[in-house]
């Protein structure tokens, strides 16, 4: 697989939205309504914050929004493609997402999901992030996870 990573431009909005459809459309059933990133307008959230995604041939597979959200630097949204998931493609957007917020002056990244979503949870556990608040938020029930950064990792590089 030939893969890069870049920054989402304007012009990106039409095909990150429709990967975001995509990757959330399973859940819908789960959680009654739509997920908030189906919600989005994509257009805005590009102009507005870090979105990086992850091309192949001119087909976006996976896509990450990352915010500065005082005190704690923020990865709002990650998704991969269906067809594309299990492949490491969310493993390159969640190193991007740390690398990004270490560039950025932090040492933790936070991130969320819905309480629902029970495999993202497990995984993000795995990979070191703990739970560290449950909120009602926006008409979703949330799970902020919180990670410790390895600063001596990225300044090797």
């Amino acid at each position: 697989m030939s893969i890069q990573i870049r920054q989402a431009e304007s012009f990106d909005a039409d095909l990150v939205t429709a990967l975001v459809h995509d990757a959330y459309y399973p859940y819908i059933t789960r959680l009654g309504k739509p997920p908030g990133p189906m919600l989005e307008n994509y257009q805005e959230v590009i102009n507005k914050n870090y979105v990086y995604v992850i091309e192949e041939q001119g087909s976006v597979l996976g896509l990450i929004v990352l915010k500065i959200a005082h005190p704690t630097f923020l990865l709002d949204n990650i998704a991969v493609h269906p067809s594309h998931q299990n492949k490491g493609i969310g493993k390159i957007l969640l190193k991007t997402a740390e690398k990004k917020a270490i560039e950025s002056g932090f040492d933790t990244i936070t991130l969320y999901t819905h309480e629902k979503m029970s495999e993202n949870i497990n995984l993000y556990t795995h990979i070191g992030y703990r739970e560290i608040r449950r909120v009602h938020e926006n008409g979703y029930d949330r799970v902020y996870m919180s990670k410790n950064l390895d600063l001596t990792s990225y300044k090797r590089k």
